[in-house]
C-alpha cells in the first residue's frame, strides 16, 4: 500500500515544520508545505495529496476557507482544518466547505492522527472506495 500524502497549509514556518515532523512520525508523506491559499491550490495540483491540513488564517488575499473550497471543487480532496480560530462566523464559513475535520490549535498528536484517519476513512466510504465495517 502506498503512503498517504498530506499537504500542509500553514503560514507560520516553524508551526508548519512541526506539523510536518509529526505527520512523518505517524507514517504519512508530506510532499509539500504551502503558506498561502494560492500556493495551496497550485501545490495540490502538482502533488495530488490524499488530504489537505488547512490553516484558516493565511498570507495573501485568499484565506484557508476559500482555498479549501477551491481545492475541494477542483481536485475533490478532503480537507481538515487545523486552526487557532473557532468563532461562530469562521466556523459557519468553514462548515459550508464540508470539511472532514476541524482541529483547534494547540492540539495533541493523537487527536491529529485520529482526525486524519477518520477523515480518510469517511472520504473513502463516501466515494465507494472502502466498505463500512459492520
Amino acid at each position: 500500500m502506498t503512503q498517504t500524502k498530506i499537504l500542509v497549509v500553514e503560514d507560520e514556518k516553524i508551526v508548519a515544520l512541526g506539523i510536518k515532523k509529526m505527520l512523518k512520525n505517524m507514517g504519512y508523506l508530506v510532499p509539500s508545505i504551502a503558506s498561502s491559499g494560492k500556493e495551496a491550490i497550485s501545490k495540490a495540483e502538482i502533488t495530488f495529496p490524499d488530504l489537505v491540513l488547512m490553516d484558516i488564517m493565511l498570507k495573501g488575499d485568499m484565506d484557508g476557507v476559500e482555498a479549501a473550497q477551491q481545492i475541494r471543487e477542483r481536485f475533490d480532496v478532503p480537507v481538515v482544518y487545523l486552526t487557532a480560530y473557532s468563532d461562530e462566523k469562521i466556523l459557519a464559513r468553514a462548515k459550508r466547505t464540508k470539511p472532514y475535520g476541524y482541529i483547534i490549535k494547540p492540539f495533541e498528536e493523537n487527536s491529529l492522527h485520529t482526525t486524519i484517519e477518520l477523515a480518510l476513512h469517511n472520504y473513502r466510504v463516501e466515494k465507494g472506495l472502502e466498505e463500512t465495517e459492520e
